[in-house]
């Protein structure tokens, strides 16, 4: 016997682009390394104290994770790590179980990334992600949005050199107001400066690159590091103005080393009261990173396995948890510019792991200087290009009931938190699909002359019979709706005493449920003790399935046509 060994481990997608990988491939992925460890120091530093946690934490959570997504994940550019609207998520969801800055809030903290971990492999592992589709664009865009101020209002107490705290945008103004009187004036002056050098970076830095004669992918890409020169920048001001003996806030002592071997907090009352909040970031996280991944993915003609990503992003998650990092997720700045650096491969996100556990070993003396004002700055600038307020009028425009969605996200997200924010968000969305879907636009058609097609007789001039009442429900039909056909049809019979036959076009029906076959059956035994038939046409195949199983087709009044100008011929031809 010829047993072959070939599936003696799993089919993992790391297999498909680590075949041919060569020298070519190599170069190209350590380049877009360089550029995104740059970017990704400052970033996990000022990620990890939005969570509130130590700046050393950062680096952690930006080691193991791009390991594990290596191994595991389908997008060749996504770069994962802390990202800010997970971090503020964090921030709220540990800080209801401990004080930040705490050993014990670290560990509730690492405990959130186990569960969200866990949460997101089970997800993978059964293919739920297409429950991330009940997260609509506009209710993602406002949470985004609205997450985005509370974390620039957040950064503003580092910023004034001030004590302020607050879990919703109220609270935290009004902290602010009443800290007015105290703000620290260095603190100030640092913050503004780092401020005002990263917003000319993100406008002016590239132009003037280009115009120094610098090629387009390098300024770019110049630019994209400027969040590092702010930081040497300020760290050297303040090592040379004494600013930690001034009072200025400090980065201070990281620990120099590899990321610790950590474990979750094993008590179930602490578990069983982060599973909400450890969905919600999973959810989110995975919204976020298959968005990014898509995107990127379909300018070089690849494709992502959303199933896939969940288990990776299940094993970035345990893998933070397992060396004291807290939640993360595929960044969308850092995965932007992994890719139009070059990246080829998810080896590029090794390469930048590695860069990373460098800078933890080497670089972290250096960071003692540095004013956590400039950390905030960094913070504030990153997210404010993610307030999107152009949604509140595109969505006006186009559609009321998702305009209502993206208010109540923002409102709720701003007055109350980020978790009952989205939860608001997602209950609004699914009451107006209800609320929608229960009117269904029901049109009476007719046909337009010289053709075979059947058009709303309020929109065309069209051709229509007396004895010939044709409707097209222009929804599936389900508990919700049925009434509204039912009251439909009833009112239709009673204004018209010459009406002998009722066709249903069920073009746009793509299902009926038990509910609405009960009602079919009413509808069908009403016209039949009025002297009325009920007729079906243009049922589509599952739908026609679904019926045949019950004994509804053998009990119906009239007919089931193939085509609705079958049905309009021959029930007029049969009236006259």
């Amino acid at each position: 016997m010829n047993l072959s060994t070939r599936h003696w481990w799993p089919d993992l997608p790391m297999r498909h682009w680590a075949r041919g990988y060569g020298r070519d491939t190599l170069l190209r992925d350590a380049v877009a390394a360089v550029i995104v460890t740059l970017m990704l120091i400052p970033q996990s530093l000022a990620y990890a104290q939005l969570a509130g946690l130590p700046p050393e934490v950062g680096l952690y959570a930006s080691v193991a994770p791009l390991l594990a997504y290596a191994l595991l994940g389908t997008s060749r550019v996504l770069a994962v790590g802390p990202v800010a609207v997970v971090s503020l998520m964090t921030a709220a969801a540990v800080g209801e179980h401990a004080a930040a800055g705490s050993a014990h809030y670290l560990a509730v903290a690492i405990t959130l990334a186990f569960l969200s971990g866990l949460i997101l492999l089970a997800m993978g592992l059964l293919r739920l992600g297409f429950l991330a589709h009940f997260l609509s664009h506009p209710v993602i865009a406002g949470f985004i949005a609205a997450s985005g101020l509370l974390i620039a209002a957040s950064q503003l107490k580092t910023l004034l050199g001030v004590s302020a705290g607050g879990h919703n945008l109220v609270e935290m103004l009004a902290a602010l107001w009443a800290q007015r009187g105290h703000v620290h004036g260095l603190t100030l002056g640092i913050g503004a400066a780092s401020l005002a050098f990263l917003f000319w970076v993100r406008r002016g830095l590239q132009p003037l690159l280009r115009r120094l004669g610098v090629p387009p992918r390098a300024a770019e890409l110049g630019a994209k590091a400027g969040p590092v020169a702010a930081i040497m920048g300020a760290t050297l001001f303040t090592w040379a103005v004494d600013g930690g003996a001034q009072g200025v806030k400090l980065v201070g002592a990281v620990p120099q080393g590899l990321p610790p071997f950590t474990l979750p907090l094993w008590d179930q009352a602490l578990w069983q009261s982060l599973l909400v909040p450890a969905l919600l970031i999973s959810v989110v996280g995975f919204v976020e990173s298959v968005s990014v991944g898509q995107t990127l993915a379909a300018k070089r003609r690849q494709r992502i396995e959303p199933d896939q990503e969940l288990v990776a992003l299940g094993g970035s998650n345990l893998s933070a948890a397992f060396t004291g990092g807290f939640p993360v997720t595929g960044g969308f700045a850092r995965s932007v510019v992994n890719f139009d650096a070059g990246a080829q491969t998810p080896a590029a996100g090794v390469y930048t792991a590695v860069g990373i556990l460098l800078a933890s070993l080497l670089l972290t003396p250096a960071l003692f200087h540095l004013p956590q004002a400039t950390l905030a700055a960094t913070i504030v600038v990153a997210v404010l290009s993610l307030v999107d307020v152009g949604i509140l009028r595109r969505t006006w425009t186009y559609s009321k009931a998702d305009f209502t969605a993206v208010l109540a996200t923002l409102v709720a997200t701003l007055a109350v938190g980020v978790e009952s924010g989205l939860v608001a968000g997602v209950g609004v969305s699914l009451a107006l699909h209800l609320w929608r879907t229960s009117q269904p636009h029901i049109a009476e058609v007719g046909q337009v002359p010289g053709t075979e097609h059947y058009r709303n007789v309020l929109r065309h001039q069209v051709i229509t019979h007396p004895q010939v009442l044709a409707l097209r429900m222009d929804e599936s039909l389900y508990f919700a709706n049925a009434r509204a056909l039912e009251d439909r049809i009833n009112a239709a019979v009673a204004q018209r005493p010459a009406l002998r036959h009722v066709v249903l076009q069920c073009s746009a029906i793509n299902d009926i449920d038990a509910s609405a076959l009960d009602s079919l059956e009413a509808i069908d035994q009403r016209l039949r003790d009025a002297g009325l038939q009920l007729h079906l046409s243009e049922v589509k195949g599952p739908v026609m399935d679904k019926l045949q199983r019950s004994d509804f087709l053998q009990r119906l009044s009239g007919r089931v046509f193939l085509t609705h100008h079958q049905a309009a011929v021959s029930l007029a031809s049969a009236g006259d």
